[in-house]
């Protein structure tokens, strides 16, 4: 059953069971808009919820969300309507690995993605389809993402990414693949003491090599949220938790 979340400034963004957002979105949104872009793209956008935060704090002008499941893309489309911006967020309800016609390779400042972190054939899959593609490598890989995200961007624009930090290897070595030089590392810790959960990457296209590790974020302090969390989620209310 679709319903409204609000995400503050007075807009609302169209969820339902299947096709909700977590903890790791609203992170990696507020990771990859370090600086206000012109042209961003995010790849397996589910609901749209990065492109809204983005739009929802003018952090970008001009947002595109791809997503191939088409439920999914309809509530995005749903909620750019619902707040009027159908002119700066364009769905497309695509295969990523086929954008070729449908988008300006070599366009876009900022591409971002938070993809499957289980890799093709590890873990149990998911019985709700919906799920497992979101969590599963089934029907695109890393490198997948990383080679489209590389047509994508300008020379010298950024690929923002989330995942877990058993992968970490798998994504610097794959960014290097594709010419994207991390460049920005940051790990996510539940409290002090604890291991990271979550890693955020940011990578150029054609950058020097040079990795700034940045401070750990955490997530609580005292059993609390920490003063970071509660900053970049002050305007979010809903109280689901991370939807992979």
């Amino acid at each position: 059953m679709e319903r409204l979340e609000p995400i503050g400034n007075k807009m609302s963004i169209f969820v339902n069971d299947e096709h909700i957002f977590g903890t790791d979105a609203i992170l990696l949104a507020d990771f990859a808009a370090c600086s206000k872009v012109n042209k961003a793209c995010d790849l397996g956008t589910g609901c749209g919820i990065i492109p809204m935060v983005w739009l929802r704090d003018n952090r970008v002008n001009f947002a595109y969300g791809v997503e191939i499941q088409q439920q999914a893309a309809n509530l995005a489309e749903k909620t750019a309507r619902l707040n009027g911006i159908q002119d700066r967020f364009t769905v497309l309800n695509r295969d990523l690995k086929e954008l070729k016609g449908a988008v300006e390779f070599g366009s876009f400042d900022l591409v971002c993605c938070n993809p499957p972190y289980k890799a093709s054939g590890a873990g149990i899959l998911n019985a709700s389809s919906s799920a497992c593609i979101a969590r599963h490598e089934t029907l695109c890989t890393f490198e997948d993402i990383t080679a489209t995200a590389a047509k994508l961007l300008k020379y010298s624009g950024r690929f923002c990414v989330c995942h877990r930090p058993e992968r970490l290897t798998d994504v610097f070595c794959t960014m290097r693949q594709y010419k994207i030089e991390p460049k920005r590392l940051r790990n996510v810790i539940q409290r002090q003491g604890q291991k990271p959960w979550l890693v955020l990457v940011e990578g150029r296209l054609g950058g020097k090599p040079g990795l700034d590790i940045q401070t750990p974020l955490y997530i609580e302090e005292n059993q609390e949220p920490s003063a970071e969390m509660q900053s970049i989620c002050k305007e979010y209310r809903s109280k689901s938790g991370i939807s992979k």
